[in-house]
């Protein structure tokens, strides 16, 4: 638990900090890593970049109601969206909604064609945008030592 809280917190630090945080050896830790990507748990190490910064001023939610509701229909959502690299994120969920998205754009003109592309490639019925003004809460780790109701 405390090495998934510290790889959590910063997983750049090296191994042997990381190793000495959570009381173990540098191999026993790394070994614990491999492990723990091997389970799934771990599903990747990567950099957090900052969208606006680096060029991308507009981030946008966008809920999608598709056209039918078939596994065809699903699957073909399902491959445009994988296939647009503007879309950095994408959920089923229920309710009124079939879809969330999350979309970066350089420019208006450039959103507006990925929202064209999720009707005309991806059968999208209803597209609607919800542009980000601002961060409230950064994505957080998963609170594994908080205590569950």
């Amino acid at each position: 638990m405390k090495l998934l809280e510290e790889l959590q917190a910063d997983a750049d630090r090296p191994n042997v900090e990381l190793a000495r945080l959570v009381g173990l050896s540098p191999a026993a830790t790394l070994h614990r890593i491999r492990r723990l990507k091997e389970s799934g748990i771990v599903r990747s190490i990567s950099a957090s970049l900052d969208a606006a910064t680096a060029g991308f001023p507009l981030q946008v939610y966008v809920a999608v109601t598709l056209q039918r509701h078939d596994e065809a229909a699903h699957r073909r959502f399902a491959e445009a969206v994988r296939s647009m690299p503007e879309v950095i994120s994408a959920d089923w969920v229920t309710g009124e909604t079939d879809a969330m998205l999350m979309v970066l754009a350089r420019e208006v003109a450039q959103l507006q064609r990925v929202l064209v592309r999720l009707s005309t490639r991806g059968g999208a019925a209803r597209v609607m945008t919800l542009l980000k003004l601002e961060e409230l809460k950064a994505a957080s780790p998963l609170p594994l030592t908080a205590e569950l109701p």
